[in-house]
């Protein structure tokens, strides 16, 4: 068997990881990255929440959960669980009294933030418009 670069590496795998496919494993990557508690806590640790100026932000899980309206405990704690083991964010605990945990976003977990924040703003800024062709669609059908 013929031994490959780097280059070549990487251009098999772009062939074998092909979303279209049923057994694609980046499928299961979409499915996580398109949830919305994802991406309302990579949207919060990337600096859109408030009072965070547009800066990366190191949070607690108190602080995520005042943040983000709705999200139960159970919810968030799993997404920042599964965050972690995808390497999009960290967790860093603090010996103190009482431990103090706080989340932040890797470099990996940058990168998909800037994607993440047009998705949160494009759901933003066109609400009325979907809206208004769901109540269109409705009154047709």
């Amino acid at each position: 068997m013929a031994t490959r670069n780097a280059a070549q590496k990487r251009s098999q795998a772009k062939i074998e990881y092909n979303a279209f496919l049923a057994v694609c494993p980046s499928r299961r990557l979409l499915d996580r990255i398109s949830d919305k508690w994802v991406v309302l806590v990579l949207c919060a640790l990337g600096g859109d929440g408030a009072g965070s100026a547009g800066r990366p932000a190191s949070m607690r899980y108190s602080e995520l959960a005042r943040l983000i309206a709705g999200v139960s405990q159970k919810m968030l704690t799993q997404t920042l669980r599964s965050l972690e083991r995808d390497g999009l964010i960290t967790r860093t605990v603090t010996p103190t009294v009482p431990v103090t945990v706080e989340y932040e976003l890797t470099e990996l977990g940058v990168s998909l933030y800037t994607t993440t924040r047009q998705l949160r703003m494009w759901a933003q800024e066109h609400m009325n418009d979907v809206d208004r062709h769901r109540e269109e669609y409705d009154a047709d059908s």
